[in-house]
């Protein structure tokens, strides 16, 4: 409000300002009328000239008149002159009355006033102009301007960018309403970082209970195998405080539960780890470090996997040096071999080939069970993260260790391709030296 009335204050000052130059001007345009004393002294002028020999002629010219030999009043050149408003007078050289003498001023007055009216127009109207012009460049600067910026601004915005800083005009239409907005940017983005620090935090939360609790797990694991040993070792023999051995039901009903303990322990375990992993990634502080290793590491992880049921090598690895992280590449293989082992539960083929294509040389692992495989509509998804598809809902887990092994063997240079084929099959693609 305080621009607009800026801008009227402004309008009717310019307007008053042309109001005034016009009554200045109108006051100071008075008629003076004729100066008789001029007229007469040309008429005296004329008539010694005229007595003198002069020409009629040659006065007229001089003087700019018109000598008229009437003596009536009624003479009709004469009485249109006199409408015309010409200034007559007689002419009587040496006191002898011949005629009038008349001279024609009225057109003079008449082009002075029309050059004067010319110029108080051209003032008027470049009063108007500065006026609507100074009005358009308030307008400009109070409005247009300032709604571009909001536009470029908004835009800016959509995109997401809240980091460039609305321009504030002051003493503008729209100083209040940028400010606004420039506040409520500043608390967007404010907003959305304290969103990231506590999804940061979260993530954080979830990677360090991950870890801790792999740590319990373990034990139990450790007891488990402990308690099965010292069961085992009893039941071979009573011992010498006369302790029975168990009988077949009770041994076989301890060492089942013992079992069941261990295995759930070892789910938990796995399935923590991939929370771990997946978590530590997305903070991006999961390292992969593909270096120069012997291809015989990768056929060793296949053998010392012994939780997963039969696993058979169809054929030895080729010897040579691939480009691989020995970590992230057991981690892999364990989250392949354990998924076809939790779905399909057959016997796990693995074989090892070398093939070139464009991007270089690589040994090709080729694992496939004889399940169910994957359902075609979840078949493109599967290493989507967190994706589970409908074989997986009856079964454990948080829909990423697809994603985990897509993820590292891209970052190892290698590459990923699944597929349905008589089961389930995974190909896995490690870089050559």
């Amino acid at each position: 409000m305080k621009g607009i009335r800026s801008i009227l204050i402004l309008y009717v000052i310019l307007m008053g300002a042309a109001l005034a130059a016009l009554i200045i001007m109108h006051a100071n345009m008075e008629y003076k009328g004729r100066d008789i004393t001029i007229y007469n002294d040309r008429l005296l002028s004329m008539q010694a000239e005229y007595l003198e020999g002069a020409s009629v002629e040659s006065l007229e010219e001089k003087y700019d008149c018109r000598i008229l030999f009437a003596t009536s009043l009624t003479d009709s050149e004469l009485s249109k002159m006199y409408s015309n408003r010409w200034m007559i007078l007689d002419f009587a050289p040496g006191g002898d009355y011949l005629g009038k003498v008349a001279w024609d001023d009225s057109s003079a007055d008449y082009e002075k006033d029309r050059d004067r009216f010319f110029a108080v127009a051209l003032i008027f109207w470049g009063v108007i102009g500065a006026a609507g012009a100074l009005l358009i460049l308030i307008l400009y600067l109070q409005m247009v301007r300032p709604v571009r910026e909001l536009s470029a601004y908004a835009t800016e915005i959509a995109r997401g960018n809240l980091d460039v800083p609305l321009p504030i005009r002051k003493h503008t239409l729209s100083e209040n309403f940028t400010e606004s907005f420039d506040l409520m940017r500043e608390e967007l983005k404010a907003s959305r970082e304290r969103e990231a620090q506590a999804e940061k935090t979260k993530k954080e939360l979830v990677a360090d209970l991950g870890h801790d609790i792999k740590t319990p797990v373990a034990t139990i694991q450790a007891t488990c195998e402990v308690m099965d040993a010292k069961l085992r070792r009893k039941q071979q023999a009573s011992g010498p405080d006369g302790s029975v051995k168990l009988s077949p039901e009770e041994l076989e009903d301890m060492t089942g539960k013992l079992e069941s303990i261990s295995t759930k322990t070892a789910t938990i375990d796995r399935i923590m780890g991939d929370v771990f992993r997946t978590t530590m990634e997305e903070l991006e502080q999961i390292q992969v470090d593909p270096a120069e290793e012997s291809s015989e590491l990768i056929e060793d992880c296949f053998r010392n996997l012994k939780n997963y049921g039969r696993i058979i090598l169809d054929n030895p690895i080729p010897r040579c040096l691939v480009v691989m992280d020995r970590l992230r590449m057991e981690q892999v293989i364990d989250n392949v071999v354990g998924n076809s082992h939790k779905y399909a539960g057959t016997d796990i083929h693995v074989a090892f080939e070398e093939v070139k294509d464009a991007a270089g040389t690589f040994i090709r692992i080729r694992i496939s069970d004889s399940g169910p495989g994957v359902d075609e509509e979840d078949l493109p998804l599967i290493t989507e993260k967190y994706y589970r598809g409908k074989l997986a809902e009856a079964k454990n887990g948080y829909g990423i260790g697809m994603y985990l092994v897509k993820s590292y063997m891209e970052k190892q240079g290698g590459g990923l391709e699944y597929y349905n084929d008589h089961g389930f099959v995974v190909e896995l693609l490690v870089r050559k030296v």
